[in-house]
């Protein structure tokens, strides 16, 4: 190996042990081997050449390198099936003259690999052995712990045992010993720990400082679809591995005299009822929204309500230009550190701008008429679970909602093409699709009976009111500042 004695120096990017190059390039370390093969006879007994290979790993893939007493390891991610990827290892044998040269190629490399992303991350991991279908625990020890060991990232393994002990966890959680909680399970685990991490006195600090991820095992999995793209639990490992962190708006949640965190969504009509109304059948997975969602379809409800709405951005193709801007706007540097200030000097909860739902509606707010209320959709991510694509103009962190509403009185016809222009992303276009941006609503339900979905999660069914916090909490992201969903067109 050609190396530089001064460690300030650049070091070279190519290593040669026993005939196999590898070189670490802009995005993979290629592999040339041409180190002969063994004795091999065919069935005509004649000896076969090992014919030259030319290799290459992505370097996202890769999660270790280490030298060992007599061979340099590499540890990476392998696409073993079209939606999997499982822990490979390449080693080579190395003399110990090599060893200083070969450590210092090594950490070059896992410096391209892992570039701004947290090496060796220290992981709380929640474990819900009752969610989706139950195999959460399997799922986890299958296809995520191997994919952590081989990062070698610091896992402290623990099951939830019942409804909302992740919330008691998260309120408790040494919030200095863990770069990120990682929950096994849908999307309920998260909202648990959300709402556990903001009941803290240092609510501000513990939702800025630590990460929250998912580890898709339950129906929906919106957080891993936004954050990663994928509904792989092993994808979504990696995903973890090499994450960025990323701030989160979170919405504050009032009703009465309580106060609670959203980071997904809040629903009210057809949307709520095909996901809180339909856990009777969790064993259909994701498929029981769609079945669920036909059967009200057919009756034609609507759920009369009055809303008013904060609205920031109220035309579609202003919409469309505010997400080109801001996603692709110039990343601070430190900008994570400025927050984590910002949250260390002021600690607790930020004070709601709007109130609550029980004070007099705030000067300003836009009057939507409710009456004939088929659908009513506030997120703060663009995908709700896969191939739901609803908010595509949605970003982590503007300190903006998308509200959605649609009238109950489209046809069935209708209804039913815009359900199918979700997964296309015309969703977003449709004539019948009303899309505000907003800081904040009010909704008061008339109806005495029905389903409100904050996050999946089933609330009191009374008048409401969401105010967004911009950059509250924190999430893993692949990009570090976009969600995994393609953008309004």
């Amino acid at each position: 190996m050609s190396s530089q004695d001064d460690s300030s120096e650049p070091h070279d990017t190519t290593l040669i042990v026993e005939s196999v190059s590898l070189t670490i390039g802009a995005d993979s370390l290629l592999i040339l081997d041409d180190r002969p093969a063994k004795a091999d006879r065919s069935c005509c007994g004649l000896l076969q050449p090992k014919p030259e290979t030319n290799h290459a790993i992505s370097l996202y893939n890769i999660l270790g390198a280490e030298v060992t007493a007599s061979n340099l390891v590499i540890a990476y991610a392998q696409h073993s099936a079209k939606n999997d990827v499982s822990v490979t290892t390449v080693q080579y044998p190395i003399s110990e003259k090599e060893k200083v040269a070969i450590e210092r190629w090594a950490q070059q490399l896992l410096d391209a690999a892992y570039a701004k992303a947290l090496r060796g991350k220290r992981l709380k991991v929640l474990v819900n052995p009752f969610g989706g279908k139950g195999t959460a625990a399997s799922l986890y020890q299958r296809y995520a712990a191997p994919v952590f060991a081989a990062a070698k990232c610091q896992l402290d393994v623990q099951n939830t045992e019942y409804r909302g002990h992740a919330l008691e966890i998260a309120e408790n959680l040494d919030i200095d010993a863990y770069d990120a909680v990682v929950c096994c399970s849908g999307d309920g685990l998260p909202y648990e720990v959300f709402n556990g991490l903001g009941k803290r006195p240092d609510a501000r600090k513990a939702l800025a400082q630590t990460a929250v991820a998912l580890l898709p095992c339950g129906s929906g999995n919106g957080l891993t679809w936004n954050a990663f793209g994928t509904g792989s639990v092993s994808i979504a490992a990696l995903a973890i591995v090499k994450g960025l962190r990323t701030p989160l708006d979170l919405v504050s949640i009032s009703q009465k005299d309580s106060r609670t965190l959203s980071f997904l969504s809040q629903s009210f009509g057809i949307v709520a009822e095909c996901d809180l109304g339909t856990e009777n059948i969790r064993w259909m997975g994701a498929q029981r929204f769609t079945y669920g969602f036909l059967i009200r379809l057919m009756r034609q409800t609507i759920w009369p309500c009055d809303i008013a709405v904060k609205v920031e951005i109220g035309d579609k193709e202003a919409i469309k230009e505010h997400y080109a801007a801001w996603s692709t706007r110039p990343q601070d540097p430190d900008a994570d550190s400025k927050r984590l200030g910002i949250a260390a000097e002021s600690p607790g909860l930020p004070e709601l701008k709007y109130g609550t739902v029980t004070d007099e509606l705030p000067q300003g707010w836009q009057v939507i008429s409710g009456e004939t209320m088929g659908n009513f959709y506030a997120g703060n991510m663009a995908i709700m679970s896969k191939d739901t694509n609803m908010f595509p103009a949605t970003l982590p962190d503007d300190g903006l909602m998308d509200v959605v509403t649609i009238d109950g009185t489209v046809s069935r016809a209708t209804a039913l093409t815009m359900m199918n222009e979700i997964p296309s992303g015309r969703f977003f276009d449709m004539p019948d699709l009303n899309v505000r941006k907003a800081s904040a609503f009010r909704l008061v339900p008339h109806q005495k009976e029905g389903y409100i979905s904050i996050d999946g999660e089933r609330v009191p069914f009374e008048a409401f009111q969401a105010e967004v916090h911009q950059g509250l909490g924190t999430i893993l992201t692949k990009s570090g500042c976009i969600y995994e969903a393609a953008g309004p067109r």
